[in-house]
């Protein structure tokens, strides 16, 4: 009898950490539009809205902060790529393109969740 031994991939532990960012902002009365919204252009991991905002979050998930908190890694080159996906989810959805919009990232380390809020803007 063999034992199957689960090892954890990177996309696991993606996955992991946007389930647990999905909860965090249900509980915070956000209502999730899309997850994972995919295009040639980059992809977005959560678009939301709240009472009176469009929000693109990004997730970022990690377990030690060996290599710097998990924020950090939402670059200029990668805040660039979530504004042209943004844009573009703005035109496959033309109800939503008169609505405010901001951008978010969502940074979890274990088990602590730091929401930054209006994290970016369009001016880069």
């Amino acid at each position: 009898m063999s034992v199957k031994r689960f090892t954890a991939t990177s996309k696991n532990i993606g996955d992991m950490g946007e389930e647990k960012a999905r909860n965090f902002l249900k509980k915070n009365n956000i209502k999730i539009l899309e997850t994972n919204f995919k295009c040639k252009l980059g992809e977005i991991d959560i678009i939301a809205k709240d009472s009176s905002s469009l929000i693109f979050i990004e997730v970022k998930y990690r377990k030690s902060d060996k290599f710097g908190a998990p924020f950090e890694t939402v670059t200029r080159h990668k805040q660039r790529k979530i504004i042209l996906t943004a844009q573009l989810y703005l035109q496959k959805h033309p109800k939503l393109a008169n609505k405010a919009c901001r951008f978010d990232v969502i940074s979890i380390h274990q088990n602590d969740i730091n929401w930054i809020q209006d994290a970016f803007n369009t001016d880069i």
